[in-house]
């Protein structure tokens, strides 16, 4: 799974299409993410002492990972990810558009590393 929380993502299907916003939380077993601002409902809540006035509360719900695009910050682009390792055996991700690194999967390892 190439997205991770604070990574910047656009929704490529649904209602939200076109929509870029920032990940709140991943969930890897059922494969969904909360984006900010995306997919919000409306929930219904009673008085009490939390919320002492009630009435509807705006929240964001999970949207299916494969509906969500990650945007480059080199080319600004929502574009499809890979990984691959460097020299230096760390594995990183990268945009498949302008082959630029995103971020960083794994430590360098010395069994990985190109002599």
């Amino acid at each position: 799974m190439h997205i991770r929380v604070d990574d910047t993502v656009e929704v490529t299907s649904g209602d939200d299409c076109g929509t870029r916003g920032r990940v709140l939380a991943v969930n890897h077993e059922t494969g969904k993410v909360v984006v900010e601002g995306v997919n919000r409902v409306k929930k219904h809540v009673h008085r009490s002492q939390r919320n002492p006035q009630g009435g509807r509360l705006s929240k964001e719900m999970p949207i299916q990972l494969s509906n969500v695009r990650l945007v480059c910050t080199a080319c600004g682009a929502a574009a499809r990810t890979g990984s691959r390792r460097l020299e230096d055996g760390s594995k990183v991700r990268y945009c498949k558009k302008c082959s630029a690194n995103i971020g960083q999967i794994s430590p360098p390892k010395a069994s990985a590393a190109k002599k």
